[in-house]
């Protein structure tokens, strides 16, 4: 199940496709490591198309059959290196799911600032089986949009400094302030 984005309208998804275009350009486009060579080459066209006219959903059926199959070496105590499968059968979903969601949180703090309104508002997109509690403590909260905004294009596939997105599966987006 997706992410219920409350202001995914054509607005929004200009302001989506002009961060996307900004990051390509940039070469600042988040591509992780569980996509595979073809799934890298394909990202940029997959999530503008998402962005245009799909959502999460339609990004995860998209990046499904372009994920690695094995996790990133990582280096042991002994000195080896394992290189473990992937183990998440959502590893698409999640992916999907936090990279459209960034882009459509930095589309709705540009449209409140482009509205005169300096902040945004958290809110649970998505309904999650236990809640981490510093998720639950930040919905209803007002945010500053700009701060927001600045904080997502700097911090690109990580944790931001704000933390929101609050991390992978959290179910946390922003909407414009009712």
């Amino acid at each position: 199940m997706g992410l219920e984005y409350r202001n995914l309208d054509e607005k929004t998804r200009q302001f989506m496709l002009d961060e996307i275009a900004e990051d390509i350009s940039a070469d600042k486009l988040y591509k992780s490591y569980n996509l595979n060579q073809q799934g890298k080459k394909d990202y940029p066209a997959l999530i503008k198309t998402a962005a245009k006219n799909g959502n999460d959903l339609t990004l995860a059926k998209e990046i499904k059959s372009r994920l690695n199959t094995h996790q990133k070496p990582r280096k042991l105590k002994s000195g080896k290196y394992s290189n473990p499968p992937v183990m998440r059968k959502d590893a698409h979903e999640m992916l999907a799911e936090g990279e459209f969601n960034r882009f459509y949180i930095r589309a709705v703090c540009l449209r409140a600032i482009e509205d005169g309104d300096s902040q945004v508002s958290v809110y649970r997109a998505k309904r999650v089986k236990k809640p981490r509690s510093d998720s639950e403590q930040k919905i209803g909260q007002n945010i500053n949009a700009a701060k927001l905004l600045q904080d997502i294009r700097e911090n690109i596939g990580i944790d931001t400094a704000l933390g929101l997105p609050s991390g992978p599966n959290s179910g946390l987006s922003v909407c414009l302030k009712e």
